[in-house]
């Protein structure tokens, strides 16, 4: 089934149960004893033949309350502490917790506010790719016989202050001979007794705690004064060489756009499926083999590029601020599709992004830190809620000003965290605005207008004048909207200032007006019944990702109850039927498809190819080439449709038995 491209975030439902439970994880969190991390000494030994990992962490920290006697760290449920000790050599008392990945530290006697202190696990265990993940659902650390990696979200070593405490880290890492390591930082490696030993030295605070672990050497591709090194393996050796010129393509424009980089030079690592798609670390960025594809995934690439500046080299002082991240290397992809397919090409991917940040509009920016990580909810407030307020504040302060906080931003808070203030401080020298209504509309607060137009037109002695209002439902808004005027000759535009509830203007023309149009370029983030009924079926296209069905079925009819004719609400609803087996509903609803609005345009090859499927599964051969063969005249090979139909026109489609009927 055709899905959107998606960034790798794991499915989750919309329930305010869940918000209401990691609100109050969160406080539970706020009532232990504050530390901020400095730096990792970390010494592993990973053991590719028996999957093991046999490693000690030392990990300098400062505790930020009077005090301390107690810390928690994160730590992977499948690795196994031994013994804590402190600086002298002491054990420390520890407490493992399972339900929240922690191993609870207690001091005595207590630690001094402000004081540095050091303490060291020594642990083990093993890490196939097949225990429970830290983050449900995606897999960030697997040891395999030909390849290994272990990433920062995986907690493979003590983790406190996730995202957000930055850290200096040497680590030295222990593999077989014939094996290489790949890391952050500095590194030197040297052999002793049928092993090697790869040392990473880090002295920027930042993430530096992800690696790989690989066999063959790597692909050097060199592009735009760029070199970057690949770890492809298998079918995705092929697309080594283009990835490596994209990657030198995008770090030149990145430049170019937000100044100097951390790194010159990348390495990409390809791990493997159920891992993230995309993820970034210092210098680093692994690539899931469905998203190295058979082309180049321009917009993930520019995500995780992007992330060098906006993650590595700045990052947020607490998780409440993680759209400065997220946000930013969301608008990154905006900014690269501008750059190679024209301003044109912008419309629709922030229009994709409206409707995923719309999805959420009850809950403020910056309130992101009470959700799950790595959730849909995260992402569509913090990612793309966040490159929407980007490109809002764009339009505020224009293209030039736009650009220099950007490149001001990174070089203010290089190898720093950085918070939402500390932004819109660095906007507002740029711009020389006032910012502090626009931060606290669509960063503190919740919500977006929906706005109604009415003016009259009269005639003047040197043409026309058109008055009229733009009225909206949201008391404390205020935002420069757009009109354009359209009339016998050449149109009108004019920037209206839209404050509180209802706003008036005034717009003289020299040709009569014909129309009006608010917000006519859509920079605005706003409802509209076209907007409602593509949030809706993305609410629907959620549930229907955790197998929520009637849930899904109820957003579904929403989006019908906007727009009759969407063709990819009927889809959806099919889609629906089809996984439940009732492939007659299924059938009629890919009908109802074929007769809407075709909108999206890959609609009609997939009604096609499933209805297709359904005259296999029940014995209508004949009926189901037909449909094989009026998918391919569409010459539609979105999500490689065409490779599909083709496929089912040589060999009838049968579906997959299910576990129970196996029994």
């Amino acid at each position: 089934m055709f899905r959107s491209p998606r960034t790798g975030l794991r499915p989750a439902v919309f329930a305010s149960l869940a918000l209401v439970s990691l609100a109050a994880g969160a406080q539970a969190q706020e009532r232990k004893t504050r530390i901020r991390v400095e730096n990792y000494t970390i010494d592993a030994e990973v053991q590719p033949a028996t999957q093991a990992l046999i490693a000690t962490a030392a990990v300098r920290f400062v505790p930020l309350d009077n005090n301390a006697s107690s810390a928690a760290f994160e730590l992977n449920n499948a690795l196994t502490v031994s013994r804590v000790t402190d600086g002298k050599g002491a054990q420390i008392a520890d407490t493992r917790n399972q339900q929240d990945s922690t191993v609870r530290l207690s001091f005595d006697p207590a630690l001094a506010k402000g004081q540095p202190a050091t303490v060291k696990f020594t642990y083990e265990g093993r890490l196939s790719g097949t225990e429970d993940s830290p983050v449900y659902g995606i897999k960030f650390a697997a040891i395999h016989p030909d390849y290994a990696f272990l990433l920062y979200p995986a907690r493979w070593f003590p983790v406190s202050g996730y995202t957000t405490d930055r850290f200096t880290a040497d680590m030295h890492i222990t593999v077989p001979s014939g094996y290489q390591v790949v890391g952050s930082g500095i590194d030197t490696h040297q052999e002793a007794g049928g092993k090697v030993v790869y040392s990473f030295h880090f002295d920027h605070p930042s993430f530096p705690g992800s690696i790989a672990v690989v066999r063959e050497p790597g692909a050097k591709v060199s592009s735009e004064g760029v070199t970057t090194t690949l770890y492809f393996r298998g079918d995705e050796k092929g697309m080594a060489q283009q990835y490596g010129e994209q990657v030198g393509q995008m770090m030149s424009y990145f430049t170019g756009e937000f100044g100097l980089p951390p790194f010159a030079n990348l390495t990409v690592v390809e791990t493997e499926s159920g891992a993230p798609n995309g993820y970034a670390a210092p210098g680093l960025i692994f690539l899931n083999p469905h998203a190295i594809g058979k082309q180049v995934g321009a917009k993930l690439l520019a995500n995780q590029i992007s992330r060098q500046w906006w993650e590595v080299l700045v990052s947020p002082s607490t998780r409440n601020h993680l759209w400065l991240t997220n946000g930013l290397a969301a608008y990154s992809e905006i900014l690269w599709t501008e750059h190679t397919a024209g301003p044109g090409a912008v419309e629709s991917q922030f229009r994709d992004a409206a409707v995923e940040a719309l999805t959420v509009d009850n809950v403020p920016v910056i309130q992101a830190g009470r959700m799950e990580d790595y959730s849909p909810e995260l992402w569509a407030l913090t990612g793309s809620k966040g490159a929407a307020v980007l490109h809002m504040l764009r339009f505020v302060i224009g293209d030039q000003a736009f650009v220099e906080t950007l490149k001001e931003f990174a070089k203010r808070y290089s190898w720093k965290s950085a918070s939402t203030e500390n932004f819109k401080t660095v906007a507002q020298d740029v711009s020389k605005q006032d910012l502090g209504y626009f931060f606290i509309q669509w960063i503190e607060s919740s919500g977006a207008p929906e706005f109604k137009l009415e003016y009259t037109i009269f005639r003047t002695q040197k043409g026309f004048r058109v008055m009229g209002k733009v009225a909206q439902d949201m008391d404390t808004f205020r935002m420069p909207v757009d009109l354009k005027i359209e009339t016998e000759g050449n149109p009108e535009e004019k920037r209206v200032e839209v404050v509180g509830t209802s706003s008036e203007f005034s717009v003289d023309t020299f040709g009569k007006p014909k129309n009006v149009i608010i917000d006519p370029d859509r920079r605005v983030l706003r409802f509209n019944n076209q907007v409602r009924t593509a949030v809706a079926i993305r609410r629907g296209e959620q549930f229907m990702e955790v197998s929520e069905f009637s849930d899904a079925l109820k957003e579904y009819q929403k989006a019908l109850e906007n727009n009759r004719n969407s063709s990819l609400a009927h889809y959806r609803i099919a889609e629906v039927f089809f996984t439940q087996n009732n492939y007659q509903s299924a059938a009629n609803e890919f009908r109802e498809t074929l007769n809407g609005d075709l909108e999206p345009k890959w609609v009609e090859v997939w009604a096609r190819i499933h209805l297709g499927m359904i005259f296999d599964i029940t014995g209508q051969r004949d009926r189901a080439a037909n449909e094989y063969n009026l998918a391919v005249r569409t010459k539609d090979n979105t999500q490689d449709a065409q490779e599909e139909a083709a496929k089912y026109l040589k060999k009838p489609y049968e579906r997959k038995k299910s576990p129970e009927s196996e029994q």
